[in-house]
């Protein structure tokens, strides 16, 4: 790492501590050269994919700005919907790769979006999937109705806040501010 003060081209690690739930490092670095103390931020990539061919990174906000709509008038806290952006992130990180297809971003909010509202979610997968007729709206509510998920009847939101508001409470707790 070159250093910002003498422009030397080499730096020594003091500390190290992860920030942003652990998906970012934070380094303390002192130049050999003029002794001069810096801090530097390591941020693992993940690009997305989008359907022209074209790359850019993922974005936390853009997952909020879409199921932020399909919650439009629903009793889901803000909150509930940044843990689930997080849990997005998670996923998409826990394959492993680099580069990911905006197609699996979608994919990896249907589940988590059902857990929280079911009507948000058929919102969400009617946009999604480009839902085209009422069968398709049908056949949906039916896969819902086989296949019970943990929401249920629009409660989904009361019944998820003890365990929301105990993992925003850990997450929150590693955060050492915005960066």
């Amino acid at each position: 790492m070159i250093c910002p003060f003498c422009r030397h081209d080499d730096s020594r690690v003091i500390d190290s501590r992860p920030v942003e739930d652990g998906t970012q490092i934070r380094r303390r670095r002192e130049c050999p050269q003029c002794s001069q103390r810096f801090s530097t931020q390591e941020v693992a990539l993940l690009n997305i994919i989008k359907r022209s061919g074209a790359t850019e990174p993922f974005s936390r906000e853009k997952v909020l700005v879409g199921v932020r709509k399909a919650c439009q008038g629903r009793p889901v806290n803000e909150d509930d919907l940044v843990l689930l952006a997080q849990r997005v992130e998670e996923t998409l990180r826990g394959t492993g790769q680099a580069e990911i297809e905006a197609h699996e971003v979608g994919m990896a909010i249907l589940a988590p979006l059902r857990e929280l509202d079911e009507v948000a979610y058929l919102r969400y997968a009617s946009v999604y999937r480009n839902f085209a007729s009422l069968e398709d709206f049908e056949g949906e509510i039916a896969l819902l109705r086989a296949l019970p998920s943990n929401a249920s009847n629009g409660t989904s939101s009361n019944s998820k806040s003890p365990s929301s508001a105990s993992k925003s409470t850990n997450s929150s707790s590693t955060f050492s501010g915005k960066s």
